[in-house]
């Protein structure tokens, strides 16, 4: 099985320049399952209802958030009743909308998404993403698991994985928007990369237009983040997972521009 996995799309250009793409990329890799990562789809910051049909419409089968999951109001009755959309797992669900995990059906097999977020740098209050994926691995009997890590640094992603090597297929992480060089199996078959990157504006400070980024360093003063407009990149990586094992055998990382 072959599991197209997309970093973080920012705004509408980057919705866009997804739409363009993934077709063929489908068609040339075989692909089966498309994750993609969409909490900064909206113009604006977040996710809306709108920015993940889009996404959706654009071929993709499951649409992972993070820290942004909840920016948006409009989104929350869209998260309680669209099963294929998910946002970190590891949020309290008594208070937040949405669920962490969810299981798609393939016809010959099931493939069980998990989304989770670092507390490093991030949200304190969320529970440990460690104890959270022994709680949902213990509830689901798919033979392939897929997770996108949400977080901020390599030294907690990478953790996580060796700490999930032999229980889950596939390991990703996003959130830093910056694509990383280290996709590789681990020993007991994890497939891992500690960040896909982002589908958006390619001259772009993580989507945001650079000259505001520099006012924000060199003033320390409030900004407003405006996306940047113009050539985007699509930033993912392609794990090939064993059907029977649920081991990852392969894992290519790419970049579209």
């Amino acid at each position: 099985m072959n599991i197209l996995c997309i970093g973080d799309v920012v705004g509408k250009s980057g919705c866009e320049f997804l739409r363009s793409r993934l077709p063929s990329l489908k068609k040339l890799k075989g692909i089966d399952l498309v994750i993609c990562n969409g909490e900064n789809s909206s113009d604006g910051n977040g996710i809306t209802p709108t920015s993940a049909r889009f996404i959706f419409d654009s071929g993709v089968d499951v649409i992972t958030l993070g820290n942004h999951a909840f920016r948006r109001r409009e989104v929350y009755e869209y998260l309680d009743t669209t099963p294929y959309i998910i946002r970190p797992a590891n949020f309290p669900d008594r208070s937040t909308p949405g669920v962490g995990m969810c299981t798609v059906d393939m016809g010959r097999l099931q493939v069980t998404v998990i989304n989770l977020m670092g507390n490093m740098f991030m949200d304190s209050i969320l529970d440990n993403p460690f104890d959270k994926a022994d709680e949902l691995l213990k509830k689901t009997d798919s033979r392939i698991t897929v997770i996108d890590f949400h977080a901020e640094t390599t030294s907690e992603k990478l953790s996580l994985a060796h700490y999930l090597d032999g229980r889950a297929s596939v390991l990703f992480g996003t959130h830093t928007h910056v694509q990383t060089s280290d996709e590789h199996i681990f020993p007991k078959g994890l497939g891992y990369i500690t960040d896909l990157g982002m589908t958006g504006p390619k001259n772009s400070v993580l989507g945001v237009d650079p000259k505001i980024t520099i006012e924000k360093f060199r003033s320390h003063m409030p900004v407003r983040f405006d996306l940047l407009k113009g050539e985007c990149k699509l930033e993912c990586a392609v794990f090939s997972v064993d059907e029977q094992s649920g081991k990852c055998k392969s894992c290519e990382r790419i970049r579209i521009v």
